[in-house]
């Protein structure tokens, strides 16, 4: 994950003047020169740097900082709060149109993400109940408009095209479609280049005046660091951006692009990109990624997660299977499915305050829920209701039909008898009434 350098050089810093039980002012310049060390080697403008360590200091040698019975982590709440203030403050929403659709066009550097993440914001907003039209304004690049019509597909959302004719007349056109169709938001994906040239500008700025869109959204690969941010300069200078999608902040970046670029250009951050997939989109929120970088975890952001993945029905339908002791193996694939959908787990992890400490250097062995999920998907419908039945040969041939050894089968088997025993107990102590009447009393017929 991105800022895990970073955090661990943080974490070093404070680490120090958390142990002492009072702070000089000598204190707190040592550790913001190791934060301003920690900021550059991360890859944040050398400006932005220096401001935001400067202003912390001013804050931390003030009398309030020193005279506190625990100096060291009000020092910690100063940092935790510029740095917030760095990255934008609070979230900032995505444009809506008084009068729909609201025309968003997408802009970026060649190879930036820039039409995978149209998808990705198109998909996001379809799941919200919303009814995204993407539009193919990328003429030159070879088999631009075909990617653009397989990630829709794969968003079920629409693509309009009009082949290699001119960008301008084909988001206009796009826009009249939309207004007769009942299309509530615009994606325009316009052509990219492999550097900031005057042509690529020229037609930018000709679609711009022609569609006047509600939200230009830059499109930054974090990985590329500073020129990211001398990118996003290039941008919002031609064009006056609205705001900002880093992409693969997944990756091992350093993260600078995210700290510098709301600082040097203005413009809040939107969205992050934290995968391949469609749904590895992230609503940017400034006060959750200070948490973050400063190892305090972010607990919203995983139960939001865990909300849009886990289906309450499916939930309540489970709950009452334990309670009648009548899990299955259906049930714990089922289970592996929705828990995938959330991301991963080492990133997940880490969202919880203090495990991403503890877990820092433990590699989490994701391949083990595919394991599962090929040995269950191997078993017929009557093994997976009943594993009872699984004789023998019929280990072997499940073993054979997901490629491996009959002791993983084993393994697998002996795991999910010791879960129907833990069921069990919970069963007969009552669980589905604790869950269901956890204030009340038991009901009675």
């Amino acid at each position: 994950m991105a800022f895990e350098g970073l955090s661990d050089r943080l974490e070093s810093a404070f680490q120090r003047l958390k142990s002492k039980g009072s702070l000089t002012e000598h204190d707190v310049r040592e550790a913001m020169r190791e934060v301003r060390l920690a900021l550059l080697e991360a890859d944040v403008n050398f400006k932005v740097a220096k401001d935001f360590t400067n202003t912390v200091t001013e804050r931390a040698i003030g009398a309030q900082v020193m005279e506190s019975l625990t100096p060291g982590q009000m020092v910690i709440k100063i940092v935790n709060e510029e740095l917030t203030n760095l990255m934008g403050g609070t979230q900032t929403r995505l444009t809506s149109a008084p009068h729909p659709p609201t025309v968003i066009m997408m802009c970026g550097l060649q190879g930036s993400g820039k039409t995978t993440h149209s998808a990705k914001i198109a998909l996001m907003l379809k799941k919200q109940g919303h009814r995204p039209l993407l539009v193919a304004c990328d003429i030159y690049r070879p088999a631009a408009i075909k990617q653009l019509q397989v990630v829709g597909e794969q968003a079920g959302v629409p693509v309009f095209e009009m082949g290699q004719t001119d960008p301008v007349t084909i988001a206009t056109e796009a826009i009249k479609l939309a207004k007769d169709q009942g299309y509530d938001y615009v994606f325009l994906d316009t052509a990219g280049r492999l550097h900031i040239d005057e042509d690529l500008m020229n037609e930018l700025k000709a679609v711009k005046g022609a569609v006047h869109p509600h939200e230009i959204l830059l499109v930054v690969d974090s990985m590329t660091g500073q020129d990211a941010v001398t990118v996003a300069n290039g941008f919002n200078d031609a064009l006056g951006i609205d705001g900002l999608v880093l992409t693969k902040l997944d990756g091992d970046t350093r993260g600078g692009a995210a700290l510098s670029a709301r600082a040097v250009t203005g413009k809040p951050i939107k969205f992050v990109g934290i995968g391949e997939k469609l749904e590895d989109l992230d609503v940017f929120h400034p006060d959750r990624m200070a948490s973050r970088i400063l190892g305090m975890g972010d607990m919203l952001s995983l139960i939001e997660k865990a909300e849009q993945a886990l289906d309450e029905k499916k939930a309540k339908e489970l709950e009452e299977k334990i309670r009648r002791n009548k899990f299955d193996m259906n049930d714990l694939l089922d289970q592996f499915q929705q828990i995938r959908k959330m991301g991963s787990i080492k990133d997940m992890l880490g969202m919880i305050p203090g495990v991403n400490k503890q877990l820092k250097d433990v590699e989490v062995d994701e391949s083990q829920f595919d394991r599962i999920q090929a040995i269950i998907l191997s078993m017929t419908p009557q093994e997976r209701e009943n594993p009872d039945i699984i004789n023998p040969s019929r280990k072997r041939r499940i073993a054979a039909g997901c490629g491996m050894q009959v002791e993983d089968v084993n393994r697998l088997l002996t795991q999910f008898k010791q879960m129907q025993k833990m069921f069990k107990q919970f069963g007969g102590k009552g669980m589905g009434k604790r869950f269901h009447h956890g204030k009340g009393k038991r009901k009675r017929k």
